[in-house]
C-alpha cells in the first residue's frame, strides 16, 4: 500500500473511532454490482433523440431534453429507474466492509438500495431519508442514517434526475441541504464512487468554503491516475491527465484531498485495511479458571486485573464473554481504569456478552455457544488467550473446550490469536500451536514474534508479561 493510502488509513480510522466519519456514496459504488452507471441508463433515451450518448458529457441536460420532447412527461425516465435499479444485485466486498464499520452516516445519490441492505446483513438497523417527511421521524435504536439525497427507486417519481430537478432542489429539498451542510462542517467524509460532477453538492461545497475559508474540515476521495491503455492517442491520454490534474486541484478548494490508486482493487485493499486497524483496537479476552495452580488465585486476579486496567488504558476496547473464574476480573480491571478517569462512555471502552444460562427454543447448548461465540468474535480484531481450564464433572479439572472453539473461530473470521502461554492449561497449548507455525497466523514482523514468544515464559514477572501482550498489540494496530 503506497504511503499517502496509509496515512488516509490512520486519519481516517481515528474519525471512525471519534464518531466523525461519514461516507458519500456515488454510482462507482454499485456498478460492480451489476447497476447501470447514469450514461447507461440513459443511452436509449439519447438515441430517441438522436444523439449519440459516448458523445455527450451533460447527461442531466440529456434526461432533462427527453422530458421537454415528451410533453413534460417523465413516465420513461421513472420506468427506466425501476427496471435498472430492481434487479438482482450483489452486494459487493466494498459494501460489506463499509456496512461492517460502526459508520453512522451515509450519503447517497444513487437510487438503488445496495447500502441499506448491506447494513441489515450486518445486522444494524439502517434509518433511509428519502424525502422530507423521513427526516422529522427516526427509527428507534437505528444504527445508521441513510440519506437518499436523489431520492429512491421507490419513488421514481420524486427522483432527482432532471435539469428541472437540480435547479429546483435547495427550493423543494431543502432541508436535505442544510443536513449535508451540517455533515460536512462536523464529520470527516470519504467519497466512493463520486466524479463531483453533481451541481447541487457543487453548491453546498461553495457555500461551505465561503463561510468557513480556511477553517473546513479535510475530507477524501478516491480517484483513479489516468491510464495510458485507456486512450487511444497520446493526445487523447495528455488531454485527460491534464483534466484529471485540474479537478484534483479544484477539489482542495473544498478541503477535499484525492486519494489516487492505479486500479480499483486498491479501494477495496484500503477499506480492507481501515477495516482490520478499526477491529484491531477490539481487544476480545477469552479465559476461564476453575484452578489456578501453581499460583494462587489472588495473584492471577491480580494480573487479570493488571492486563485489563492496562488495555483500557492504551485506549482499546475489551470484548468479553465474562467467562468462568476470571471474567468478572476482566471487567472490573476496565471498569476501576474508565472510573479512575471520570470516563464514562462504558460502550466504547467494553462490550460485554455474558453467555445465557437458560436454553430457548431446539438448540443445543453446543450449537448456542457456538453462535454466540461467533458473534462476539465479529467485535474483535484481536484474541487474547489466558488460562483456560474448567472442571471435569469428576472431582477434577480440564483444559476448556470452549477456548479451543474460541481459538478456532478467530482463525477463521481472520481474527489474531494472542495465547499467553505463560498462564498454562489451554493458553499454553494454543501458545505451542502458533509457535510451531507463527507465518500461518501472524504479518512477518520479527518484534511481534519475539513479544508472542515471551508471551510463553513462565519465568517473567507480571509486568513485563503485561509488556510483551501491550507490545504485541500496539506492533498489530500498523500492520496492513
Amino acid at each position: 500500500m503506497e504511503t499517502h493510502l496509509k496515512r488516509f488509513v490512520d486519519l481516517y480510522t481515528k474519525a471512525i473511532k471519534e464518531n466523525n466519519a461519514a461516507i458519500f456514496a456515488g454510482a462507482g459504488l454499485s456498478i460492480p454490482a451489476g447497476f447501470v452507471n447514469w450514461k447507461n441508463l440513459l443511452r436509449d433515451i439519447a438515441s430517441d433523440l438522436n444523439l449519440d450518448i459516448d458523445k455527450e458529457n451533460d447527461l442531466i441536460a440529456i434526461a432533462q431534453y427527453h422530458y421537454n420532447e415528451s410533453g413534460n412527461n417523465r413516465h420513461k425516465l421513472n420506468q427506466l429507474l425501476i427496471e435498472e435499479f430492481t434487479q438482482g444485485a450483489r452486494i459487493t466486498p466494498n459494501h460489506k466492509i463499509l456496512s461492517s464499520l460502526p459508520i453512522q452516516t451515509y450519503w447517497t445519490t444513487n437510487y438503488d438500495k445496495l447500502i441499506e441492505k448491506a447494513l441489515e446483513e450486518a445486522g444494524k438497523t439502517p434509518d433511509v431519508k428519502i424525502n422530507h417527511n423521513n427526516l422529522s421521524n427516526n427509527i428507534p435504536k437505528r444504527d445508521a442514517v441513510v440519506y437518499k439525497m436523489h431520492g429512491d427507486v421507490s419513488q421514481p417519481d420524486q427522483a432527482i434526475l432532471t435539469k428541472d430537478d437540480y435547479q429546483g432542489y435547495n427550493e423543494k429539498r431543502p432541508l436535505f441541504t442544510t443536513a449535508l451542510q451540517g455533515d460536512l462542517v462536523a464529520k470527516t467524509f470519504l467519497f466512493i464512487g463520486f466524479s463531483f460532477d453533481d451541481p447541487n453538492l457543487e453548491y453546498i461545497l461553495g457555500r461551505i468554503r465561503i463561510l468557513l475559508g480556511q477553517n473546513q474540515r479535510d475530507h477524501y476521495c478516491f480517484f483513479k491516475k489516468v491510464n495510458r491503455n485507456d486512450y487511444n492517442t497520446d493526445a487523447d491520454f495528455n488531454y485527460a491527465q491534464i483534466q484529471h490534474q485540474l479537478k484534483i486541484k479544484d477539489l482542495k478548494r473544498y478541503s477535499i484531498n484525492a486519494l489516487l490508486v492505479d486500479d480499483y482493487s486498491e479501494i477495496t485493499e484500503t477499506l480492507s485495511a481501515i477495516q482490520k486497524k478499526v477491529l484491531r483496537s477490539n481487544i476480545f479476552i477469552s479465559g476461564a479458571a476453575k484452578i489456578y495452580d501453581p499460583r494462587t488465585e489472588e495473584e492471577v486476579f491480580s494480573f487479570v486485573h493488571k492486563l485489563s486496567f492496562t488495555i483500557a488504558s492504551k485506549g482499546y476496547k475489551i470484548v468479553s464473554g465474562v467467562g468462568h473464574g476470571i471474567g468478572r476480573v476482566v471487567i472490573t480491571g476496565a471498569l476501576d481504569y474508565l472510573f479512575s478517569t471520570n470516563y464514562r462512555h462504558l460502550d466504547n471502552a467494553l462490550v460485554l456478552r455474558p453467555f445465557p444460562l437458560a436454553l430457548a427454543g431446539e438448540k443445543s447448548k453446543e450449537d448456542r455457544n457456538l453462535e454466540y461465540r461467533k458473534e462476539m468474535m465479529q467485535h474483535a480484531g484481536i484474541a487474547l488467550f489466558i488460562y483456560g481450564n474448567k472442571d471435569n464433572g469428576k472431582g477434577g479439572w480440564e483444559n476448556s473446550n470452549g477456548m479451543i472453539e474460541e481459538f478456532e473461530i478467530a482463525i477463521q473470521q481472520r481474527v489474531i490469536p494472542l495465547p499467553v502461554g505463560a498462564t498454562a492449561y489451554a493458553a499454553e497449548v494454543l501458545w505451542h500451536r502458533v509457535m510451531s507455525s507463527p507465518s500461518t497466523y501472524y504479518p512477518n514482523n520479527s518484534e511481534l514474534l519475539t513479544a508472542v514468544e515471551r508471551m510463553g515464559n513462565k519465568t517473567i514477572g507480571e509486568d513485563e508479561l503485561i509488556n510483551q501482550i501491550i507490545k504485541a498489540v500496539g506492533i498489530l494496530q500498523n500492520l496492513y
